[in-house]
C-alpha cells in the first residue's frame, strides 16, 4: 500500500501543478479576454479543480455505484485529456515570449536603445491569442476524435499471443495452448451478434484449455440470460475452468433481504455449470495430459483495496497441490499478486487476472503501454514477472459504466505454454 500511496501522492501533485499552470496561462492572455481577469474566474477554476481531483480519489476508495463512479472517471479524464492537448500551446508561447525577452534585453544592451538598470523589467510581452485560440481547437480535437472512437472499440476484439515458459512444466504439455478471456460484464452488452463474434474468434484459436478470470455480470445474475447461449460456444477439450469477480456477488445491487443475494450467487453459479464451465471456488483441478499432471487454482474475489471483498481462501486452493510441479493461479483481481501470492505462495507458478478493463481507455502498444488505471495498480495489462513467478492480466472481454473504449481494446489473449525458461527476461527482475 506504501507505493500506492506515494502513486496518489504524485499523481495529485502533477494534477494541481498542471492546473496551476494553465490558470497562470490563462490570466496572462490578452485584456480582450475580460472574463479570464476577473477574481472570480481563477476562484471557480480552483474550486472546479480541487472537486475534480478529490472526486477522482473519492471514487477509487469509496464503494458507490458503478455508473456513477465511472461517469465521473469519464468526465475527469475527457477533461484532462482537454488540458493536455492545451498544454504544449502554452509552452511553444512561454517559449517565444522568453526568446523575445531575451531579444529585447540583449538588443538594449547592444545600444539600440537606450540603456537600462540591470534591475529595471522589461516591458510584459502579450501572449499570442493566435496560438492560444489554436490550443482550444487542439483541446476540442481530440474530444471529438474521443466521441468519434468510443463504440467503435467496444466490440473491436483482438487476439494477443504470447509464449508462456514454465521451467518445470512437463514434457506433455510442451506446445499446449491456453485462451484467456474477463470480465465479460453481459449487464453492458448491447449487440449480441458483436458478441458472438468475439466467441467466434476464441473459437478459432482452438485452445486446449481456457480461463475466464472474473465478472460475468455487471450487478445480477438476470443480465447473463440473454448471453447463455453464446457463451456455452466457448469449449475446450481439457475444458473450460472460471473464477467470480468482485461484480459476481451481488454486492453492488440493492437486495431486499440477505436471503435474496445468496439466491442470486446460487443462481450465477449455476450459470457457470449450465455454460459447460468449471467454477473453481477457493479450489483446484488437476489437469492430464498422457498421464503427467499439472494444477489448476481458482479462487474467489480477493481485493488489495478495501472497497473490494476478500472471499479468496488461498489455503484451500493450494490444498493437496504439493506434488504438481506447475500451479496456474486464477485470481480476478491483479492487486492479489502482490499483496499476498508473491510473499505468501511462491508455488505459484503464474496467476491470470482481469478487472482493470485498462479503465477502457489508453494507450497500448506491443512496447508501450499506458492508462490513469495505472496510478492506482502496480500490475494492469499484459505480462508482469517477479523472480520466477508469473502475472498476466487480460483487459476484459466487455466494458462497464460508459459504453466506451479508446486505445484499450477488448482482448482475447492466447498463450502457448513452454517447458523452460523465457530467454528474452532476466528471472530475478521485475517488468
Amino acid at each position: 500500500m506504501k507505493g500506492q500511496t506515494l502513486h496518489i501522492i504524485f499523481l495529485v501533485a502533477a494534477l494541481l501543478l498542471i492546473d496551476l499552470y494553465i490558470l497562470s496561462g490563462l490570466r496572462s492572455v490578452s485584456k480582450k479576454w475580460l472574463f479570464l481577469q476577473k477574481r472570480s474566474f481563477m476562484i471557480w477554476y480552483g474550486i472546479v479543480s480541487v472537486l475534480l481531483v478529490t472526486g477522482l480519489i473519492f471514487v477509487v476508495f469509496v464503494k458507490m455505484g458503478l455508473v456513477i463512479r465511472l461517469a465521473f472517471v469519464m468526465l475527469f479524464f475527457v477533461i484532462f485529456l482537454f488540458k493536455i492537448s492545451f498544454i504544449p500551446f502554452l509552452l511553444i508561447d512561454d517559449i517565444r515570449r522568453l526568446i523575445l525577452a531575451i531579444k529585447n534585453r540583449v538588443s538594449r544592451r547592444g545600444g539600440s536603445h537606450p540603456p537600462l538598470s540591470p534591475h529595471t523589467p522589461l516591458p510584459a510581452i502579450p501572449r499570442s491569442e493566435f496560438l492560444m485560440k489554436a490550443g482550444l481547437l487542439a483541446g476540442a480535437i481530440p474530444l471529438a476524435a474521443v466521441k468519434l472512437n468510443m463504440k467503435s472499440g467496444l466490440y473491436d476484439y483482438h487476439v494477443i499471443r504470447r509464449k508462456l515458459y514454465l521451467p518445470n512444466l512437463p514434457k506433455s504439455f510442451d506446445g499446449i495452448k491456453l485462451g484467456q478471456i474477463s470480465d465479460i460484464h453481459s449487464g453492458s452488452f448491447f449487440n449480441k451478434k458483436a458478441v458472438l463474434g468475439g466467441v467466434e474468434m476464441l473459437m478459432r484459436e482452438k485452445a486446449d484449455f481456457i480461463f475466464f478470470t472474473g465478472d460475468l455480470v455487471n450487478a445480477i445474475t438476470d443480465e447473463v440470460k440473454d448471453y447463455v447461449d453464446i457463451f456455452s460456444k466457448v469449449k475446450a477439450p481439457l475444458g473450460v475452468y472460471s473464477c467470480l469477480g468482485n461484480h459476481d456477488y451481488g454486492d453492488y445491487a440493492w437486495w431486499p433481504s440477505a436471503a435474496a443475494k445468496r439466491k442470486n450467487l446460487y443462481e450465477l453459479i449455476a450459470t457457470h455449470k449450465t455454460m459447460g464451465w468449471d467454477l473453481l471456488m477457493n479450489g483446484n483441478r488437476r489437469l492430464k495430459v498422457d498421464g503427467e499432471e499439472i494444477g489448476i487454482l481458482g479462487i474467489e474475489n480477493w481485493g488489495e483495496l478495501s472497497r473490494f471483498p476478500k472471499y479468496g481462501r488461498m489455503d484451500l486452493a493450494v490444498k493437496n497441490t504439493d506434488d504438481l510441479p506447475v500451479k496456474l493461479l486464477l485470481s480476478h483481481d491483479p492487486s492479489h499478486w502482490r499483496a499476498q501470492v508473491l510473499p505468501q505462495y511462491p508455488q505459484i507458478d503464474a496467476m491470470f487476472s482481469g478487472h482493470t478493463h485498462g479503465m477502457q481507455m489508453g494507450v497500448r502498444t506491443e512496447h508501450f503501454q499506458w492508462s490513469p488505471i495505472q496510478y492506482i495498480y502496480n500490475e494492469w495489462a499484459g505480462y508482469y514477472h517477479q523472480g520466477p513467478q508469473q502475472l498476466y492480466v487480460n483487459v476484459g472481454y466487455g466494458f462497464l459504466g460508459f459504453r466506451g473504449r479508446v486505445g484499450i481494446l477488448p482482448e482475447i489473449t492466447i498463450f502457448e505454454l513452454k517447458t523452460g525458461t523465457d530467454p528474452t527476461l532476466k528471472i530475478h527482475s521485475t517488468t
